[in-house]
């Protein structure tokens, strides 16, 4: 796995960034193109939906461990 990289975001007008491994970021990506969202307006959206808590990275693996989890079927 990779170490962490410093990536641009654009939440609502605002610049931000966030350390994610190349995985994580990719898996991001792939999620928001298959809901036809870009990655600032997902960004954004998990942004809202994240507790004071929960930092936006944090809060982006937690999102893209829930998608990959509900693509695995149940037993």
């Amino acid at each position: 796995m990779s170490r962490p990289r410093k990536r641009s975001l654009t939440l609502e007008g605002h610049r931000t960034s966030v350390s994610l491994e190349d995985e994580f970021w990719a898996a991001f990506r792939e999620i928001a193109e298959a809901e036809g969202k870009g990655l600032n307006e997902l960004a954004t959206e998990i942004d809202a939906a994240r507790g004071v808590d929960t930092g936006l990275a944090t809060a982006i693996r937690l999102y893209v461990l829930r998608a990959m989890r509900a693509r695995l079927p149940r037993a």
